[in-house]
């Protein structure tokens, strides 16, 4: 019998990275896709490898409708079938105030964290959905604890972009709940990513009532709990990961 096949956006590094592993140890066999990382990918597919599964390293910026059309088709031949979907791409730019960003950098945090993450979502839908002759599978969004707290002073359209991901999940697992398919999303709080700006790894103890940065793999833990037969009545669902921020 043929392993469960993975695919997670962003796996180069930091949450996707560890969520592709963890996959790997936990019998999947897993796509990364990557868009400059190629060294990163190429290492996280190797160990991935290396515990006996299969891994594929896929160039694709997430931004790009062809890129991600193009993604998917590749999975399909090098690994076969999707069963689940982590939607874990993201970016949020240089940290300025609202007044002082330029438009670009707010332009490209929402083609990649909303546009991209619902083309992407839209193609899992596309080959896991039984209305489309798929046999169902699970789709994970990676949101943000950002939603909450709005990152003023920082990353405003980063949090603002987040929150549409907390909406499209619920909407998405209402509207293929019927098909197979679970959506579910996860929202980190503090990570020890290279995300985290030095100014916010300062103010940890006083704002984090656990006083401590999370762990990607903690973060890995939660995807692949929702992803898993474990959630099989959980849909729609928004876990936090955050150390109770």
């Amino acid at each position: 019998m043929s392993a469960p096949v993975l695919l997670v956006t962003g796996g180069s590094r930091g949450i996707g990275a560890a969520t592709a592993k963890l996959a790997a140890r936990k019998g999947y066999d897993v796509a990364l896709s990557y868009v400059r990382d190629e060294q990163g990918a190429h290492a996280v597919a190797a160990e991935i490898r290396a515990t006996g599964r299969r891994a594929a390293a896929i160039r694709a910026d997430v931004s790009q409708e062809e890129d991600i059309v193009k993604l998917f088709a590749e999975v399909q031949t090098q690994l076969g079938t999707l069963d689940v979907l982590v939607v874990n791409s993201g970016v949020n730019g240089k940290p300025y105030r609202l007044a002082d960003a330029p438009a670009s950098q707010i332009r490209e945090v929402i083609d990649v964290n909303v546009t991209g993450a619902m083309l992407c979502a839209r193609e899992g839908v596309r080959r896991m959905s039984t209305r489309h002759g798929g046999k169902g599978g699970s789709i994970v969004l990676v949101s943000s604890r950002a939603t909450e707290y709005g990152s003023p002073g920082e990353f405003v359209w980063y949090a603002a972009s987040k929150a549409a991901i907390n909406a499209f999940c619920v909407g998405l697992a209402r509207e293929v709940g019927r098909e197979g398919i679970r959506v579910n999303a996860v929202s980190p709080g503090p990570i020890d990513t290279e995300m985290l700006s030095e100014s916010r790894r300062l103010t940890i103890p006083e704002v984090v009532p656990m006083a401590r940065i999370g762990k990607p793999e903690e973060v890995g833990e939660a995807i692949l709990f929702l992803a898993s037969s474990a959630a099989s009545f959980t849909t729609g669902a928004n876990l936090a990961v955050s150390g109770g921020r």
